[in-house]
Order: C-alpha cells, then sequence, then structure tokens
C-alpha cells in the first residue's frame, strides 16, 4: 500500500516513544517528505507511523490498550466518591497532587520532545481527569466539614467543570498549530528544547512514584482501603504493564541502536514499571484490609443477636 505524496508520516510512536528514521519503512519524496510503503493504512491514518512488520505492529496494538486502559481508571474511582461521599477520608491528597503534578511534566515532556499531537491530547485528558478528582476531594471536604448546606459550593462545583470541559475541546488544536511552530525551529534550539523534554520525563517519573506513597501510608493508617475504588490501581496496572511490554516488543524490529532507543525511552520506562510495583503493595493492602473489614461486619452483625436475649433475662429477673 502507497500512501499518497502529499502526507507526512513523523517517526513517533503511542505512547511517549519516538522511533528512529532507520526502523521504519520510509522513502523519500519531494521536499523530503516520507512515503510509508508497505505500511498498515489504518495506524497510518490515525497515528500518522508507518508499520510495516508484525513487531512493531503488535507494539502499536499494545499500546493503544495500554491507553485506553488509563482513559478509564479515573472513571471508578469518581463513582466510587460520588456513591461513597467521604473521599476525604479515603484519599490521600498528596496522592493526587503527585499524580497531577506527573501528568503536567508529562505532557511538557512529551511537547517538547515533539511526540503526536493524539499523545498530547491524551496526556490532557489525563490531566482533565486529575482536576475532576481533586475537585472532587476538595467539594467534600468542604460540604463534610461544613454544618450546613451550601448551594454556592455546588454551582462552583458546575461552573468549574463546564469551564474545564470547554477548554478541554478548544486545546486539540492549539497543541497540533503549537507543533508545528516547534518543529521549524533551528536545529540548535530543536536540541536543547528536547533534551528539556527529556528531563520533563524524568521528573514525572518521580512525580507518579511518589504518587503511591502517600495512598500506601493513608491506607496503613485507616488500617482499610473503604471509600477507594481497586478498579483505579487495576487499570493503572494494566497501563503501565502494557505499556512497557509495547516498547519491549518493539525491539526486535529495531534497524537502528537498541541501547539508543532504550535510553531515549528509560524515563517512562521507569515511572511505569516502578508505578506498577508499588500497585502490587496496593493491591496487597485492599487484601489484607477486606479480611478486616468482613472481620467488623460480622462483629456488629452479631451484636444485635445477643442483646434481646440479655434484656428478656433481666425482664424477667425483675
Amino acid at each position: 500500500m502507497t500512501e499518497p505524496a502529499g502526507r507526512s508520516a513523523p517517526a513517533a510512536r503511542f505512547p511517549s516513544i519516538r522511533m528512529d528514521m532507520t526502523s521504519s519503512n520510509y522513502t523519500a519524496a519531494q521536499l523530503s517528505r516520507p512515503l510509508c510503503v508497505n505500511g498498515t493504512q489504518w495506524i497510518l491514518y490515525l497515528l500518522e507511523e508507518c508499520v510495516d512488520n508484525v513487531w512493531e505492529y503488535c507494539s502499536v496494538v499494545i499500546g493503544l490498550v495500554s491507553m485506553f486502559c488509563f482513559l478509564l481508571s479515573t472513571f471508578p474511582q469518581v463513582y466510587e466518591a460520588y456513591r461513597n461521599g467521604k473521599v476525604e477520608q479515603a484519599m490521600s491528597f498528596g496522592f493526587l497532587l503527585f499524580l497531577f503534578s506527573g501528568d503536567m511534566t508529562s505532557f511538557a515532556g512529551c511537547y517538547l520532545t515533539s511526540q503526536l499531537p493524539i499523545q498530547l491530547v491524551t496526556v490532557v485528558f489525563y490531566i482533565f481527569t486529575d482536576l475532576i478528582l481533586i475537585s472532587q476531594f476538595l467539594y467534600y471536604k468542604i460540604k463534610n466539614s461544613s454544618t450546613r448546606k451550601s448551594p454556592v459550593l455546588k454551582w462552583l462545583c458546575f461552573t468549574w467543570c463546564a469551564a474545564g470541559t470547554l477548554v478541554l475541546l478548544a486545546l486539540p488544536k492549539l497543541i497540533i498549530d503549537n507543533s508545528i511552530t516547534l518543529d521549524s525551529q533551528n536545529p540548535s534550539t530543536s536540541k536543547s528544547i528536547e533534551f528539556t523534554g527529556y528531563v520533563c520525563g524524568y521528573l514525572a517519573s518521580v512525580f507518579y512514584l511518589c504518587s503511591r506513597f502517600p495512598q500506601l501510608y493513608k491506607n496503613f493508617q485507616r488500617q482499610s482501603t473503604e471509600g477507594t475504588s481497586y478498579l483505579l490501581f487495576a487499570l493503572a496496572m494494566m497501563g503501565n504493564g502494557t505499556y512497557g511490554l509495547s516498547v519491549i516488543v518493539v525491539l526486535p524490529a529495531l534497524r537502528g541502536s537498541k541501547q539508543t532507543f532504550i535510553i531515549k525511552h528509560l524515563a517512562w520506562l521507569i515511572g511505569s514499571l516502578g508505578v506498577l510495583i508499588l500497585d502490587f503493595l496496593v493491591t496487597a493492602q485492599f487484601i489484607m484490609y477486606r479480611k478486616n473489614k468482613s472481620a467488623k461486619s460480622k462483629a456488629l452483625l452479631s451484636v444485635p443477636e445477643v442483646e434481646p436475649l440479655l434484656c428478656e433475662e433481666e425482664e424477667f429477673s425483675v
């Protein structure tokens, strides 16, 4: 399959993976515009990436599964917080703050290293869901600490969500336009900007790793995971695991230096695989504290069965 000469296919991969020009099937065309020969058309159309072998194809599919898991991960916690109404007692604000900081620096890293527009838009979506979780946390904290109901608080929450949605809809166009401007800069400036982007990638990894420790301590302090949704961490584990796999799978298809490829993506690998290990500890807490919860519920259920009998004996003796 041959791609029209007017369409370019930049050498980049989702999520946050950039490939060398030698690792994809490109053919020089007029005005240095690359052509993709024998590439998979739906990947070329959706991600603007040339994929012509099974390794790269599997890497793209696994990467899309990773993206899908991350996109769904926050919704169960939003619902759990709405259903429970005591999210400020269950969630650690440090967890949410570090998660938001990680997504912000990850966005900066993806932007400065000229990743695909779809990657940038997805990271913006992550930031938006982070803001929803933080707003929900603050809403219930203020609501539960107040002695009277305030309709102003609810209207402020709705206004904030509406404004955030409008910004989210307007950002993709701005991101694409700014990415084109960034790519047109001179090589020396481009290298310094790219270096700054990789620094942001390492900062994002640090923030993601630090995000789990406040929640682990919060669960340990409460001896409970009630009020938090395990699907938030389960889907994050699936997303981080499939992301790391998508990087490893593409290695046999590389014609360039595998060491250089790994070094370029080491920041994102450390963040994803490191958080995956920490989420196993969160999973262990869910298993351990579920037993404590069942023991407490059994103790509470046994109390009403004893009290009436004691009352009847006292009345009979009198």
